[in-house]
Formats: C-alpha cells, structure tokens, sequence
C-alpha cells in the first residue's frame, strides 16, 4: 500500500522524464489479468453447470416422455378393458300372490235380543258366558193383564161363534121356506109378493152368515195376537252361541216397542268366525271365494287357523278403491274368540303374468328406471317399470324375459353396448 502514497511534487520535478514515465509501473501490476489457472477452472465449472442443465432437461425429457407412454398405455388398457361383473337370472313371479292385511274377528251370527211382551222378568236363566241352544228359555215375563185379555177374547170368540150357528140356522130356514113356496107361486097359489118376500129374505140371510163368519174370524185373529204376546213372554235363544251381554235380572221391568223396546241380551255364535277385509286394487284382481286364507294372532305365536274367502262385494269402493271381503274361519274348538286383532294372509291367483328381478340390478339415472341384461357378453340396457317392491326384489311386467341376465350393482360407468364378462359365484360352503 506504500506505493500508493502521493509523491511530492517536487520530487516529480527533480526526477528525469523517462522515471516520471516509469512511475505509474506499480500500479498497473496492480491490475493485471488472472492467472490462466483460474481462468480454466472458471471454464471447467461453466461447462459443469452446462452439462448439468443438458442432463436434467434430458431426464426431464425423458420422464415426460415416461409419462405420456404410460398414459397412452392406460388409456388404451382402458378401453379394451373387458369388466367383470355378477350377474342374476330373471325369474318369473309365483303363480299366487301374498297379500298380508289386517282385519279383526267377527261372531258368524249375532244378534241384540228385545223384549217383545211388556211386563216384569220372572225368571233368568242365563248369564254373561253362557252357552245356549236354539230353543233355550232365557228369561221369563210376567204380564197377568195379558192372560185376562186373552181370556176376555176367548169369550167374544165365543159369543161370535154362537151368532155365526144362529145365523146359519136362519139361512137354512129361510131357504127351506123359498124351496116350498117357489113352485106354488109359479102355480099362482101363492101371490108373488110371497115369493119375493121369502126369496129376498133367503138372500139377507145369506149376508148375516157372511158377515158373523167376518167377525169370527177377525176375532180369532186377535185372539191370535193376544196369544202371541203371551208366547213373546218367554223369550228363547234363536240360535246356539253364548251371551255376551245381560242387562237384565229378575224383576226388572222391561217394554215391549218396536223402537224403544228394552234390551235383554246379546248372543253371539263363534263356531263360525268371519273377517272382513278391504283388499287395495292392485292385489284385488284374481280374488273370489274359496280363495285360501291364514289367519294369525300376534297372542299365539307358531299358531295358524285355516279360512276360505266366502263373500265378496263384486265392486270396489270409489273412496278408497279397495274390494270388500268375507273370510270364514272354522271354529269349533273357540281357540279363538270375536272381536280380536289378526293378520290374514292371501294368496290370490296371478291373472297377469310378472317377473322378479334384484333390487340391486336397478340403474336409477335421468332416463328412469333400467336393467343390463348381459347377452352374448354384450350389455344391453332395458327400460322396466316396477309394479311391487319386495325390498331385495321388485316385480315387473315388461322390459325383460324370464331367464335373461342382469347385472347386479352395474358399474356407474357402464353403458349399452359394452362388453363384459360373467364372473362365476363363489362357491358355496359344504353343508356339515
């Protein structure tokens, strides 16, 4: 650095020229060019890096050129690809269908029994759950004012009958007397006047028979209405079963009105049991009597009584478009009693034709509703419509065959035309 320090300018003067020529000479050393040494190593890492920029462009190359080979590759894996898939046969539905509904036990007969006589209960002998027979006393009426009209119309009946004889004995005589005196007035021995007398007489005597013979016979007539309020004081079963109801003891004053008349009694017969269903429309079709029938009651489990549809309406209700009917249930044995809850099970006769296919064979996209039906290793997608939902299957009427193929759990993917193979089921575990 000594080099560097600034000269007097009298030194300068004093020195000879060519020195003040010489003199810038250190400072020039000071800048002279690098070494050659350097200079080659500067080279040598420039072509290093160089040669590093070359090689990762050419990995780069060549892993795009990787890339794209391996995406050629895939995409054309892709479209050859051939899926496998499961399939399921169609089937065609059972020849019946099974209809579960509810419904409730009915007795085959029943009925609300009256009184028909007026008067006080004598006697009762029968109670809530007992068992009668067509013909049974149940209770018995006292009425004493009845027995003395009876006896008061007996009476008349018998007055009525005595003028009835009277007046046949008067006709009688009266037509004898015409019989004598018809040819004498025809003789002329008897004046006409005679003969008209005794003729017309013949005739009014005729018309007092006539009209005894009416009242003999409106009188009987009331005598028979007295005698059948009589009969109405003992009131019978009018057919085997039991009672279900009593609202009556002994002493008890009953009436006897066609509107307003006292109830007794409720008997019921359960040999037979009836239930009544209301069967939708779309099941309805195919049903009618001796159609088979399984009743159930969630109370007996394991438990299931035999029936036979006996009745139906013939016509649907336009309400709720549902056909009515009677299913008869023997009950011989009373297992079971009217008036409980139950499951009935149909099976009604198939009139149309259907088929069953798995619910997870079922394409649901914009176009509706769909199946692929596999022939021939070629897809073919087949529009359906679903008349029952069975959960695991549904049933349809059209759009397939039974014995076709379709596929279970079609791939999202998976368009009409495309090719596919049958994966087989996996084989099942051996019975022990």
């Amino acid at each position: 650095m000594n080099n560097l320090e600034p000269t007097p300018i009298s030194d300068v003067a004093d020195r000879p020229r060519s020195e003040m020529r010489k003199a810038p000479e250190p400072m020039a050393k000071e800048v002279e060019s690098p070494p050659r040494s350097s200079r080659r190593g500067a080279k040598i890492l420039g072509l290093g890096a160089l040669a590093v920029l070359l090689g990762a462009l050419a990995v780069g190359y060549t892993n795009r050129q990787r890339l794209d080979e391996q995406v050629a590759a895939a995409s054309a894996a892709q479209r050859d690809f051939i899926p496998s898939v499961r399939t399921a046969a169609v089937r065609a539905s059972d020849p019946t269908i099974q209809v579960t509904l509810p419904g409730t036990t009915e007795a085959f007969a029943q009925a609300d029994i009256y009184a028909r006589a007026s008067g006080y209960i004598s006697k009762r002998q029968v109670d809530i759950g007992s068992r009668v027979a067509a013909g049974d006393l149940l209770v018995e009426i006292s009425a004493p004012e009845l027995d003395h009209q009876i006896a008061q119309a007996e009476a008349t009946l018998g007055q009525l009958q005595a003028g009835l004889e009277q007046a046949k004995a008067n006709r009688d005589l009266a037509r004898i007397t015409w019989d004598r005196d018809k040819p004498l007035v025809a003789k002329g021995w008897a004046t006409p006047q005679q003969g008209d007398t005794d003729r017309l007489n013949l005739g009014a005597r005729d018309a007092a028979v006539d009209v005894a013979q009416s009242n003999v016979t409106a009188q009987e007539a009331q005598l028979k209405v007295l005698q059948q309020q009589k009969a109405y004081q003992s009131v019978t079963a009018p057919f085997d079963g039991v009672i279900t109801r009593r609202n009556v003891d002994v002493g008890a004053l009953v009436q006897a009105d066609a509107t307003s008349g006292t109830f007794l009694f409720n008997l019921m017969n359960s040999d037979v049991l009836r239930i009544q269903l209301d069967v939708p429309q779309d099941e309805a079709f195919g049903l009618g009597p001796g159609v088979e029938a399984i009743v159930r009651v969630p109370e007996m489990p394991g438990r299931k009584f035999a029936g036979t549809v006996a009745r139906i309406a013939e016509a649907f209700q336009p309400g709720t478009r549902t056909l009515r009917t009677e299913i008869d249930v023997p009950n011989k044995d009373h297992e079971l009693s009217p008036g409980i809850y139950c499951t009935i099970e149909l099976k009604i006769p198939r009139r149309a034709p259907s088929l069953v296919v798995p619910s997870s064979a079922i394409i649901f996209n914009q176009n509706g509703l769909s199946v692929a039906v596999v022939v021939d290793g070629v897809v073919h997608l087949h529009p359906i419509a679903i008349t029952r939902d069975f959960g695991t299957s549904v049933e349809v009427n059209d759009g397939v065959k039974d014995g076709d193929l379709v596929v279970l759990n079609p791939p999202v993917d998976l368009a009409d035309g495309r090719r596919v193979t049958i994966r087989p089921d996996p084989p099942q575990p051996a019975k022990p």
